[in-house]
């Protein structure tokens, strides 16, 4: 079996947070293959501690990839200001005779860093077109924790866990290797947080997470972290306004000052994103829906809307009002070029991280989170069927199955984009609905 089955099987998505489908990515050729370490989101900690705990399988699974997509280099973005680890990649890179293959390169602290698209710019100077992937410009991207679980797959393990941040207004900010499957409140528990429900949790980075409606849920593969904080701060304020609210606002208080526009990382690769005409349709009640596709280049970094805006209202929102529109319409953006340059003042404009974190209110928040070793024990794992980008997974267990670790549960539908699903735990199948499959779990049983 290829590496390509072979990470079909194993059920390995893109774990920095999208959860596209890996083996898609691998059934092309590419120029550049690209590791994804940037981690811009802040207060995670993830990818910046597996590098520095798995260098040597993080960098095995990476030259694996590259070798199946005929890569000629692959390139390891990672941030310079990480000196320690930058060292340590470069020394295994050597000493596991991959350097004239593979190199390490730094990134600057700003954000988005991690955005796909910022990041093959960043490292190999070329621009993704409008509406495109990275594999446009001869380039496949994926991120640490998915380059570890290519290794893992490699050597025969399923993807069944994945590692978490928690951080924000607690006692105890801790990064975890969790269980696919268990509860977020299992998960908060253990960094010395007594009651959840004191807190706003953000499911994700601070920038493009959600406020969670519930902590009912339950850890996903491409959970990435999760942010806690006290219910009247400014940016859970900020996220739970509603898009009605956000466009009343938008169309009341919008001055036109561009400040959404100038600062915007696609703009700023030359893309037409203007998130400045979104909110000047929405002022004039623009009925022609058609002249507001731009819309569509937003990548929902929530720069604009979190940091730009000097009247803090919501360009992203609006943006997504707008998205919302022409994906009922039927009405996709048709770009006008082909070739793409950088906007002349794109150095004097990129964002630093610490003047973001200071802005959205998360300086006091900026702490290390190590990577800490934790037992969960849950009664339950409730293991989501679409946890990745794609149709959800066919369950292939019955109900009172006794399952193992590993064990596959869930498989992809004949002829569809999506990823198969592996028990994470030992136990018995209790429930199997449209949406997830319930285990009960090991002494429990």
């Amino acid at each position: 079996m290829d590496l390509l089955n072979i990470v079909k099987e194993a059920g390995v998505i893109g774990a920095g947070g999208a959860g596209f489908p890996t083996y898609a990515k691998f059934t092309s050729k590419a120029e550049y293959i690209l590791l994804n370490g940037a981690e811009c989101e802040p207060l995670l900690r993830v990818d910046q501690q597996l590098m520095a705990q798995f260098p040597d399988q993080i960098i095995k699974g990476l030259a694996e990839a590259g070798r199946h997509i005929e890569a000629r280099k692959a390139m390891i973005g990672i941030k310079g200001k990480h000196k320690e680890v930058i060292a340590l990649l470069k020394e295994r890179i050597a000493a596991l005779g991959l350097a004239d293959f593979m190199e390490v390169m730094e990134l600057r602290d700003i954000y988005p860093a991690g955005d796909e698209q910022v990041l093959v710019h960043e490292l190999t100077q070329r621009i993704v077109p409008e509406v495109s992937i990275p594999l446009k410009v001869g380039c496949v991207v994926i991120n640490s924790e998915t380059a570890l679980n290519v290794y893992n797959a490699l050597n025969g393990s399923p993807v069944t866990e994945t590692y978490i941040t928690i951080a924000g207004d607690i006692p105890q900010p801790r990064t975890f290797k969790v269980p696919v499957g268990t509860a977020i409140r299992e998960v908060i528990i253990q960094c010395g947080v007594k009651n959840p429900d004191d807190y706003a949790v953000i499911d994700g980075g601070p920038m493009m997470g959600s406020v969670l409606t519930s902590l009912d849920g339950h850890v996903t593969k491409k959970s990435k972290g999760y942010v806690l904080l006290k219910k009247d701060h400014f940016l859970i304020r900020k996220k739970t306004v509603s898009l009605d609210r956000a466009r009343v606002i938008g169309k009341t208080a919008c001055e036109q000052c561009r400040m959404c526009t100038d600062l915007c990382p696609r703009y700023l690769l030359g893309h037409n994103m203007q998130p400045h005409k979104v909110m000047r349709a929405l002022s004039y009640n623009l009925e022609d829906i058609k002249e507001q596709q731009i819309a569509q280049l937003c990548c929902e970094c929530n720069a604009c809307e979190l940091f730009s805006c000097p009247a803090n209202l919501h360009p992203r929102s609006v943006n997504s009002l707008f998205k919302q529109k022409l994906a009922e319409q039927g009405i996709k953006y048709q770009p006008v070029k082909v070739d793409f340059q950088t906007r002349s003042a794109r150095d004097y404009r990129l964002i630093p991280s610490k003047r973001l974190i200071a802005k959205i209110g998360l300086t006091a928040f900026d702490r290390p989170a190590p990577l800490t070793p934790a037992e969960f024990r849950p009664e339950y794992i409730r293991i989501a069927l679409r946890q990745h980008i794609g149709a959800p997974a066919v369950p292939v267990v019955a109900l009172g199955e006794e399952v193992k670790a590993g064990q596959l549960i869930g498989r992809i539908p004949e002829n569809s984009l999506g990823a198969n699903l592996h028990a994470s735990l030992n136990g018995r199948v209790e429930e199997i609905n449209d949406n997830s499959i319930l285990i009960k779990v090991g002494s429990y049983v």
